[in-house]
Formats: C-alpha cells, sequence, structure tokens
C-alpha cells in the first residue's frame, strides 16, 4: 500500500438542537454498537498521567461486556502526552495512529508516528507518548492483560506502519477480502492480534463465523452491513462493534468504496477453565 489511507475517528462535538438520534446504538447480550454519532465531547473522559488529553473509552473489562481488553480513542492536544501511560503490571499494548503525528520512547529510541503508524509494547516495558505539533494527534490505545504460557515469553517492542504491510488476501476470495497483519498469526507470544481488515465493494464474510475470540471492531472507512447474533446491522465509518465470544458474524461491504476496519481479538491460549471445580 503506497497511498496513506483516511481513518475514520470520533466526530466530537455536539448535534444541534434540532437533529434526531442516531438510532443505531445498541447494547446486546452478545453484541454492541457504539456508532460515531455518539462519540460527543460530553462522553470523553480525563486519564490520570495523560496532559492535554481527552479518550473516548469504547470498551472496558465488565460483566456482561469486554472480557479480555480495553480500547480507547485518544485525543492528544499539542504539548500533551504522558511519560508513563500504563499504570498496570503485565499489560501490553497496540497503538495505531489516525491522525495528526505522534512521538512514542520506546526502548531508549524515539519514533515519529503519523496516520497508520501502528506500535507493540511488550508488558513490563515502559514507554512514552507526546504531541510535540501544533496541532492535535487522534490515535487507538488498544490494552490486554498478557497472559504467561508455559515456555512463552512475551514479545518484543516494534514500530511499523500499514503502509509497509502488503494485505494479504484470504483464500479463494480473489483478493476481495484481505488482512494487513501486524504479527505473525505462528508467534504464540501474541495472545492478541490488533489487524485491519479490508473488504472490495461487494465483498462478503460469507458464513456466519462463530469462535472462541473476543472481538472489538473500529470502521476505519467505507460501509457495510454486519450480521451481529440475530440481526444485520448498517455500520459505516467511526462505528465500534463489541462482539462476545462466540457471537455469529458475517458481513457484506456494501460499497462505493472499500470496507476497512481495525479487528482486536485474543488469540493463542489455552481456554482456562473456571468456576468450582477450577479451584481444586
Amino acid at each position: 500500500m503506497t497511498d496513506t489511507p483516511s481513518y475514520a475517528f470520533a466526530p466530537g462535538g455536539l448535534p444541534p438542537q434540532t437533529a434526531l438520534h442516531t438510532g443505531r446504538a445498541v447494547f446486546t447480550e452478545a453484541y454492541a454498537v457504539l456508532p460515531a454519532g455518539v462519540m460527543r465531547d460530553i462522553v470523553t473522559s480525563a486519564i490520570p498521567g495523560w496532559r492535554g488529553t481527552r479518550a473516548w473509552v469504547l470498551a472496558r473489562p465488565m460483566s456482561g461486556f469486554s472480557e479480555t481488553f480495553a480500547h480507547l480513542l485518544m485525543e492528544v492536544a499539542p504539548h500533551g502526552g504522558s511519560e508513563a501511560p500504563e499504570p498496570e503490571p503485565g499489560v501490553e499494548a497496540v497503538l495505531f495512529v489516525a491522525a495528526g503525528e505522534g512521538w512514542l520512547r520506546l526502548n531508549g529510541g524515539e519514533h515519529a508516528l503519523g496516520p497508520g503508524g501502528y506500535a507493540y509494547v511488550p508488558p513490563g516495558l515502559a514507554w512514552q507518548f507526546h504531541n510535540g505539533s501544533d496541532h492535535p494527534v487522534r490515535f487507538h490505545w488498544i490494552r490486554k492483560r498478557w497472559e504467561p504460557a508455559p515456555g512463552i515469553e512475551p514479545p518484543a517492542a516494534f514500530v511499523t506502519a500499514e503502509q509497509d504491510i502488503p494485505p494479504i488476501a484470504m483464500p479463494d476470495t480473489g483478493g476481495r477480502w484481505a488482512t494487513t497483519r501486524f504479527v505473525d498469526p505462528a508467534d504464540l507470544g501474541h495472545d492478541m492480534h490488533v489487524n485491519i481488515v479490508t473488504l472490495a465493494p461487494g465483498a462478503v464474510i460469507p458464513f456466519e463465523e462463530t469462535h472462541v475470540m473476543e472481538h472489538g471492531l473500529y470502521v476505519l472507512q467505507g460501509k457495510a452491513v454486519y450480521r451481529l447474533n440475530r440481526d444485520w446491522v448498517e455500520v459505516g465509518p467511526g462505528d465500534f462493534l463489541w462482539l462476545r465470544a462466540f457471537c455469529p458474524q458475517a458481513c457484506y461491504a456494501g460499497g462505493p468504496g472499500p470496507f476497512r476496519y481495525l479487528l482486536y481479538k485474543d488469540v493463542n491460549r489455552l481456554p482456562r477453565l473456571r468456576g468450582a471445580f477450577a479451584a481444586g
């Protein structure tokens, strides 16, 4: 990919008093849809340790919702940032920049991250992020507690960009359904994948995927109708979807341009057994 694509982000602001409700926000036992239209100024959060920053918290672990991850949209004003972003031990992170330019200090070096910039931060590694420009930087911050496994070490940190990674076509799709993979699926050190999925206009996910992975899905570009459990839901730029593990899902990309989304999923671990018998 040679051109920098556009990446949707929270619109902020406040709709006028004459506006109708978005009509698409829904929270169910199996999935949730947070449309871009609900991501306004009045639902932002201030995060301790971050200067000149506001955040839209799209997902966090809680009963009946996200179990494995938190997903934040971060907007950092000029000269804002943090010297100690992660307060919890054992937490890994992915940063993905949608607009502006930020500077990530990692492993003793400093990396400029512009639109499409991607960084993986392993658990236990100190990092800093700041905005030294004269315009805001907007990025995704996805956090997960890394799960140890016998004989497995945490992955190494890395910084890259979407533009530098060719998408991989899904089998038997003629390239109409492709995934930009930022880590090797065979690397068992990674217990989460954050990829970009692209579907050409008219392309489909042609069966109802039903699997153990929990999903967080943020629409970067385009529109589609998504099958979520029993329902078909129309989604577009800036919408966020949460899918519980085993929630049936499929998709039809509506066009006229490509439908693209940032996708979180938990992977590469044996399911833990919980409940009364697990303790013994």
